[in-house]
């Protein structure tokens, strides 16, 4: 099967003009240039994207003029983004783009412009032009690319249900680099809706500490910790020495496992400093049925409660019903080194009960194997004690 030759149109003048009521896809003009220089000025913009650095209006210029006209007369099907302030003014929101390839086949791109950023215009611009590529254009497959960690490209794509199908090592040409890239496809008969629950982080205030989702200018105080010999000491699969790559890769695993449902991973910060005091997450997720609670304590944080109180709100955020924002869970599993008498107090103080020892079930940093105490807490015994908490 052969698919239909690239649809080149005279540029500007027919152009599909596609709208969905709210958001507009049109040919770009020269009325753009300004917006399309604030967009690539931005750091975000310039973070993930190829744009030239500086960037110049001369460059903004010669995009509307020149490579866009360009890149529709090699098959390429580029559109402004357009919407209506909340002035009812349209304005420029950003550029989206189908790189046909052949055999029904396309890459999809897309910018957004820093005003339209967190409207849900990009997501609706996007399903416009995959309608009109799979409907009008004949295409079977889209094909998308994204830096590894650009969480906001990517979620964009779980949204129009594009899989992500894994990391490609060194493989988008980046300037002067080669990154690891996130991939994924969409083919004309899937659905284009979420396949999989993306995990919120919630932000979640107590008394003395603040849950909050990791940033990744938390990395020293992640390697401060890792680094410490007591928590390496119960934690002996870390690796050694702790680098800031390491700490670098856990933070963006714990992107990975909210956006693939699996855990919630909070940072526990100080109230008053935001400085990150622990981390704490609930990991292997059943949905409605149960999680694990896992944590670790900066050494700077220790003996001060902290621990015992970011507990105390997971636990709570696991059983509140998923229709009040929580997670709907039944139960709740921590495990603990039998000689881990600090952590042990953390789970006790939260009002789980053991229920076993799993022998020979932690390992330690010397390799040696320990027994591990099992705990467990059920909503309905969270329930009847909650209140007196």
């Amino acid at each position: 099967m052969t698919s239909p030759p690239a649809y080149r149109p005279r540029f500007p003048d027919d152009v599909p003009h596609l709208t969905d009521g709210v958001v507009t896809l049109r040919a770009h003009r020269t009325g753009d240039v300004d917006e399309v220089l604030e967009q690539c000025v931005d750091p975000v913009s310039q973070q993930w994207t190829t744009v030239p650095i500086p960037y110049r209006r001369e460059d903004a210029l010669g995009f509307v003029t020149e490579r866009v006209p360009a890149a529709w007369a090699e098959g390429h099907w580029v559109f402004a983004v357009e919407a209506l302030d909340d002035d009812g003014r349209a304005r420029f929101c950003g550029t989206v783009e189908l790189r046909e390839q052949g055999e029904g086949r396309a890459e999809i791109a897309y910018g957004a412009h820093p005003w339209a950023r967190g409207r849900g215009i990009m997501t609706r611009a996007l399903e416009l032009l995959l309608c009109w590529g799979f409907d009008d254009q004949g295409l079977r497959s889209v094909i998308w690319w994204a830096n590894r960690g650009n969480w906001a490209s990517r979620r964009t794509a779980w949204k129009l249900g594009f899989t992500c199908d894994g990391t490609v090592r060194g493989w988008l040409q980046h300037r002067e680099e080669l990154l690891d890239a996130w991939v994924g496809v969409l083919h004309a008969d899937d659905e284009r809706t979420p396949r999989n629950t993306w995990l919120e982080v919630p932000r979640i205030i107590g008394e003395r500490v603040t849950l909050r989702p990791f940033r990744p200018d938390d990395a020293p105080r992640v390697v401060e910790a890792c680094r410490d010999e007591r928590t390496a000491w119960w934690l002996g699969n870390m690796p050694s020495p702790y680098t800031l790559d390491d700490a670098h890769a856990y933070l963006l695993n714990r992107g990975e496992a909210a956006a693939t449902g699996t855990a919630v991973n909070w940072a526990v910060a100080d109230q008053e400093t935001d400085e990150v005091l622990g981390s704490i997450a609930l990991f292997d997720l059943k949905a409605g049925r149960e999680g694990e609670i896992g944590y670790w304590t900066h050494p700077g944080a220790r003996g001060r409660g902290v621990m015992t109180e970011a507990c105390g709100l997971v636990v709570r955020h696991g059983f509140i019903p998923g229709d009040d924002g929580g997670l709907g869970l039944r139960r709740i599993l921590v495990y603990a080194a039998e000689a881990n008498a600090a952590s042990r107090r953390v789970i006790e103080s939260n009002g789980f009960t053991q229920f076993g020892l799993e022998r020979h079930g932690t390992e330690l940093r010397d390799g040696s194997l320990v027994d591990t105490a099992c705990y467990d807490l059920l909503v309905e015994e969270y329930a009847g004690t909650a209140s007196a908490r």
